[in-house]
């Protein structure tokens, strides 16, 4: 995995982070609602932040991350990036931040591409388990604090893989969001999801849209639709 990953306005250096770039940092920055005040829980890279601010040049985007290494690299990406002065970065957990920012911050949107592996399948490198596993930011913590994070009518979206996403779609529910849109993302036309993007809405229920991607064409190439998503992004 190369170190250095070039998009059409910023560069990547993950040269510390234990999660590198990939299809559902991708898939999320693309596919994610935005909005004035944008929250990025657990940045890693700072990928999904700067996707969010090319795509919403008005925006102003709080990024929050755990990890020592993952930090190293965010606030490179973020300073040497054209967006640099609408990012700010805080090194700490969604927890603590949770309980220090309060009600003094609300924000128009939310992202976060969550840890979704249980404790069983921990490995040994704490930042890897950071960034993978549940046992750092459990679904209900995630789901009932983005909820108060956000303005009435915000919107919380989500990257996660088909073995959660019941568990993590009535946690949501729990929390008082309605489902605004829901993304399954295929490997090739045909398959099952092994993705999906959810977009949830804090505020009254509206119809829920449903759509179907693929990533590929039968013959490996990228789909239509993937290249199109990513067409602001991929060099």
């Amino acid at each position: 995995m190369e170190n250095v990953f070039k998009y059409k306005q910023f560069t990547i250096n993950q040269e510390h982070a234990a999660m590198k770039v990939g299809t559902d940092s991708d898939l999320l920055g693309s596919l994610a609602d935005g909005g004035k005040q944008i929250l990025d829980i657990g940045t890693g890279t700072g990928i999904i932040s700067l996707m969010m601010a090319q795509r919403f040049p008005e925006a102003q985007i709080t990024a929050v991350e755990i990890d020592d290494n993952a930090i190293i690299d965010a606030a490179e990406n973020f300073r040497n990036s054209p967006f640099a002065d609408r990012l700010t970065l805080h090194h700490t957990s969604f927890q603590d931040y949770l309980q220090t920012t309060g009600n003094q911050q609300l924000y128009d949107c939310i992202v976060c591409n969550p840890p979704y592996f249980d404790k069983s399948t921990e490995c040994p490198d704490q930042g890897r388990t950071r960034a993978r596993h549940s046992s750092s930011l459990p679904f209900d913590i995630l789901a009932s604090g983005a909820y108060k994070l956000l303005k009435d009518g915000g919107v919380f979206s989500v990257c996660i893989p088909p073995e959660v996403l019941s568990n993590f779609r009535a946690e949501c529910l729990f929390a008082g969001f309605c489902e605004k849109r829901i993304y399954g993302i295929m490997s090739f036309l045909g398959k099952p999801p092994k993705r999906y993007v959810l977009v949830f809405k804090k505020g009254h229920s509206e119809i829920l849209l449903m759509e179907k991607h693929a990533l590929r064409n039968s013959d490996g190439s990228r789909s239509d639709w993937y290249k199109d998503v990513m067409r602001e992004f991929h060099v």
